[in-house]
């Protein structure tokens, strides 16, 4: 990938900026001792150098980033509050003027005449973006290996997988790309692949962060939140994207007011280790490197206990009913009549949906359409969609009693590491099990996050925290003393390579 225009010399300077937080970047620009033009610079010669082989954008827009950058170092008015971060965005974002694909063939030369409300939060803030970034094709899926235009690469190794939905927003931020990145999260596509590339990724409560401009996967479940170094940077960006939107009715206004992050230990805090989501099936390196992340936190002052989600087990085949039933109707407007993708050389109307549906998505897109249309066709709606629902309610029900017991509720993000590249993809019910510590949490619509607990073999655990509806102020607060306690503070080997 060669960005014209955009290319810098490598040197050290440019390695230390590509270390710096968010929050440090805002403070250094503010105090004039670096510009946004040298910090976006900084991004542009990383993605340059480093993402023909870790593919984490899709599309970078270099020559706009540039002029951004230089508008706000000319400004003579007041900073806004997050001026010249560069900032990578999951192209299921709509963004007006700039290409936005959802990796699918059939959305390749989609312009959006409108961008995303959480986009346009982030850019009335100031940020500089600097383009879009790859994905499982439409979210569906664990890996980022389901892109119509080929798979990201994890930074921490290249022979493995970063993660999915949120991939590429993942790889960037632990490739040094960018400084932070906006994902989705419908069945912790932001927490697992910030698990599998050692960065901190955030769900928020459903709701809480307008959907208007994100392409639908299973309206339900999507979340936008922050893939981001660390916990104080998540907890800046959420800032700018909770709120009502009137152009999303499943929007609400944030009850709370979000505070600043204090420097405290855990005294007090109860952590309850949900006993379904250990043990059995989990890789033994994964579940040490908890362990050990568990008995710092209990170091620092909180109280571990067990909690218990009894219906757990069925949380993972109710959400492949409810979640492909929802695409089924949602995906349902691609059909080569209104925009996208049109199949040519065809003899009637039907053959034209057939055809263009046919090249136009890819296998797991199909797949999940023909599960969520079998679940909602009369004489098996009752048998499968219906419940499901119920069993969506056993789990909100499991998560509401299990949080009036303890104060936040902990897991492994994940059950493995990153596994290689082609590993699942002929398995999918395998596949599917990547999400077996986050999809319920999506069922319930609660918030949590993933924060690095350490290494296995080389390779970055995450710990995931979990909290009740509405509380990311106190889920933030716990996080960052956790982050704290368990002190991570590895880069991938894309950015220490360099010092």
């Amino acid at each position: 990938m060669v960005l014209s225009g955009c290319r810098l010399s490598w040197n050290r300077e440019y390695v230390n900026l590509l270390r710096l937080t968010a929050t440090e970047a805002l403070e250094l620009m503010k105090r004039g001792e670096i510009s946004s033009s040298e910090f976006t610079g900084a991004f542009l010669s990383q993605i340059d150098r480093h993402d023909d082989d870790v593919f984490a954008f899709l599309n970078v827009t270099g020559e706009s980033a540039r002029e951004e950058a230089a508008a706000i170092d000319a400004s003579a008015s007041g900073r806004p509050a997050l001026a010249g971060l560069p900032t990578a965005i999951k192209d299921v974002l709509c963004t007006r003027g700039v290409t936005t694909t959802c990796a699918s063939k059939m959305l390749e030369n989609y312009n959006p005449i409108y961008t995303a409300t959480c986009v346009q939060r982030m850019k009335d803030a100031g940020i500089v973006t600097l383009g879009k970034t790859n994905m499982d094709e439409f979210a569906m899926g664990s890996s980022t290996e389901n892109s119509a235009y080929g798979p990201t690469r994890n930074p921490w190794d290249l022979e493995r997988v970063p993660g999915g939905s949120s991939g590429g927003s993942a790889a960037a931020v632990a490739a040094g790309e960018c400084v932070w990145a906006l994902g989705s999260d419908t069945g912790g596509s932001i927490r697992q692949p910030a698990a599998f590339c050692g960065v901190v990724g955030l769900k928020p409560t459903y709701g809480s962060v307008s959907r208007y401009g994100l392409i639908a996967f299973a309206s339900s479940f999507d979340q936008v939140g922050p893939i981001t170094k660390n916990v104080r940077d998540a907890h800046l960006m959420l800032q700018f994207l909770v709120g009502k939107d009137p152009l999303d009715s499943t929007s609400v206004e944030y009850p709370v007011e979000i505070p600043p992050l204090e420097d405290r230990d855990l005294s007090g805090v109860r952590l309850g280790i949900v006993k379904e989501l250990v043990g059995e099936g989990f890789d033994s390196g994964v579940m040490e490197t908890f362990s050990k992340a568990v008995a710092m936190l209990e170091a620092a002052g909180a109280e571990i206990g067990e909690a218990s989600l009894p219906h757990v087990e069925y949380a993972l085949p109710a959400y492949y009913i409810l979640a492909p039933a929802e695409a089924s109707a949602n995906l349902a407007r691609f059909d080569g009549v209104r925009y996208g993708l049109r199949a040519g050389d065809t003899s009637g109307i039907t053959e034209m949906y057939e055809e263009t549906r046919r090249i136009g998505f890819g296998d797991e897109v199909k797949r999940r359409i023909m599960l969520g249309t079998h679940a909602l066709s009369s004489g098996y709606y009752d048998a499968y969609y219906g419940q499901a629902q119920k069993v969506r309610t056993l789990m909100v029900q499991d998560f509401a009693s299990a949080l009036g017991q303890f104060d936040m509720l902990i897991s492994p993000t994940a059950p493995t590491t990153a596994f290689r590249l082609g590993e699942k993809t002929g398995d999918p019910l395998t596949m599917y099990k990547s999400d077996i510590c986050t999809i319920p949490v999506n069922l319930a619509g609660l918030p949590a996050i993933s924060i690095p607990a350490g290494l296995s073999e080389g390779l970055p655990v995450g710990l995931q925290i979990i909290g009740k509806a509405f509380t990311a102020p106190t889920l933030l607060q716990t996080a960052y003393s956790a982050e704290t306690a368990i002190g991570f503070g590895r880069v991938s080997p894309l950015i220490e390579g360099q010092d």
